[in-house]
């Protein structure tokens, strides 16, 4: 990919002074974005003293966007999570599913200690990020869906055990997008087009412990009362959509038409 002078246009959603991510200069403020070149997350100093297997998963490709959702490049799940990337305007994409069970109770997830970024908190039944690889990226918003929903699928079994069979990609109800930026520690943080995906069916759940240390149902109500508990922490993506849309959303579970298939990106930075 070619490497081009920019000018430093600026958007709403850009601090003072960072450049607008595109294709063409990419590569110019990420000179490592290019995986071949990059050391695995094992080598890397960011990384030492955290759990072996999360650290394997830092290797992963997540895709890299511009801030219209189009894939511009890809680069390592470490890459994307740095918050000094982060704040240069490093963007990726992302997902979180919504599972309900047949009685409406939405199916919650703590994670594990282990994980990297934000652990040990509380949030929606599942959060991670469509990869690089065939079948799972996109360029329009048909295929960006296609590709989030098999993501799904393959996360719903490798964080919490559940069939992909139980989880048919035809059950999942794409809601909208959200664009938000959080910080985590001082090192790693997230910047995301976030696809809201719901789905309501009758799953088996056997947890990784490497990624979930505990899973609980809960009602609406429920819910709010958690919020209220000062002993619980949350993700701030799942707090955002919790504050904004989930509790609408939620009363129209067994008609989610008026809410489906937004176009616009919903930002909340």
């Amino acid at each position: 990919m070619a490497t081009t002078t920019t000018t430093s246009t600026q958007t709403a959603t850009q601090p003072a002074g960072t450049l607008r991510i595109t294709a063409e200069n990419i590569h110019q403020l990420f000179p490592e974005i290019d995986t071949s070149l990059q050391a695995s997350a094992a080598q890397s100093s960011e990384l030492q003293g955290y759990d072996e297997e999360q650290v394997r998963l830092m290797d992963e490709v997540c895709i890299v966007l511009d801030e219209d959702d189009k894939p511009i490049g890809s680069a390592s799940k470490k890459t994307c999570h740095l918050m000094a990337n982060i704040d240069k305007g490093l963007l990726h994409r992302a997902f979180s599913v919504f599972l309900f069970d047949p009685e409406g109770r939405l199916l919650l997830q703590q994670r594990a200690d282990e994980k990297i970024t934000f652990p040990g908190l509380w949030t929606n039944t599942c959060c991670s990020h469509p990869l690089g690889i065939p079948g799972e990226t996109g360029d329009t918003l048909d295929a960006a869906v296609a590709g989030v929903r098999r993501a799904a699928q393959r996360k719903l079994d490798q964080e919490l055990g559940i069939p992909v069979k139980q989880v048919p990609l035809e059950k999942f109800q794409f809601l909208t997008r959200i664009h938000y930026k959080a910080p985590s520690d001082g090192l790693w943080g997230e910047h995301e087009i976030d696809y809201i995906l719901f789905i309501q069916t009758k799953v088996d759940v056997k947890p990784n412990p490497n990624e979930v240390q505990a899973i609980k149902y809960v009602t609406a109500e429920q819910l709010k009362d958690m919020f209220q508990d000062p002993k619980l922490k949350f993700t701030p993506w799942f707090k955002l959509i919790c504050e904004t849309m989930l509790f609408e959303w939620w009363e129209s579970l067994s008609n989610l038409s008026t809410y489906a298939d937004e176009k616009e990106i919903r930002r909340m930075l």
